[in-house]
């Protein structure tokens, strides 16, 4: 590693960012992949879809890590996805089901700093139908690939509570690296959470971007839709 620049007091300062300007704020429209779509969360077109395919799950369990959820009833989910789709940050988006045309999950973009190029993801929130398919996967590609490739950002950000190890295996998986625990960091459903942070950044991205198009490739699935090779094995 080389030494960090000094500057003329003989202090270590960071590299210089010849050029940086604020980024672009993400933008309301749909980016299409091979398996799904990611578009705009709109309970018109949305929001029947998501409580049928969240009314499926056999218990609660998956709301646990959630500051939401579960909810009483589907008027109550629904009020919550108009509540949603109104928010500018985070700005939630539907993942769809090309095979079916469906609505099976939602997730964010949040806490978007455009002057310093930093955005998080967050709000994963999967149905069963989704969970563990490589519908799960693109969807968290195909937002990368927006944040990096189209608009040009920095550092992306995956926070959870440091107890919820699924999160924190899934993170690992697609490429983020842990940067450490903040405790007591958030209050949320009548108790207290430490976050795990973890991060990916934009010189991370082309080799990270590169093993997914590897892992989303047809021939990397059987007959069934199975994977032949996992993720982690082509990075």
């Amino acid at each position: 590693m080389s030494a960090p620049r000094t500057n003329e007091y003989g202090q270590p300062i960071g590299p210089e960012l010849p050029g940086w300007s604020a980024r672009p704020r993400p933008p309301r429209t749909s980016v299409q992949g091979r398996f799904c779509r990611i578009e705009p969360l709109d309970p018109a077109r949305h929001a029947d879809d998501l409580v049928r395919a969240f009314r499926q799950a056999a218990d609660g369990r998956a709301w646990t890590y959630l500051t939401v959820g579960p909810y009483a009833d589907p008027a109550d989910h629904r009020a919550w996805l108009g509540q949603a789709a109104a928010s500018e940050d985070p700005l939630h988006h539907a993942v769809i089901d090309l095979a079916t045309g469906c609505a099976v999950g939602t997730l964010a973009l949040m806490r978007i700093d455009p002057a310093n190029g930093v955005i998080e993801v967050g709000h994963v929130s999967f149905s069963p139908q989704l969970q563990r398919t490589p519908i799960s996967t693109e969807a968290q590609y195909l937002l990368m690939k927006r944040v990096f490739d189209e608009l040009g950002y920095r550092r992306y950000e995956w926070k959870c509570d440091s107890l919820n190890g699924p999160s924190r295996a899934t993170a690992l998986r697609l490429g983020f690296s842990f940067e450490g625990i903040f405790r007591q960091a958030v209050v949320y459903k009548g108790r207290s959470r430490d976050t795990a942070w973890f991060s990916l950044l934009d010189s991370e991205w082309p080799a990270r971007k590169a093993a997914f198009e590897r892992w989303l490739e047809p021939g990397n699935f059987d007959a069934q839709g199975r994977q032949r090779r996992r993720l982690g094995d082509l990075a």
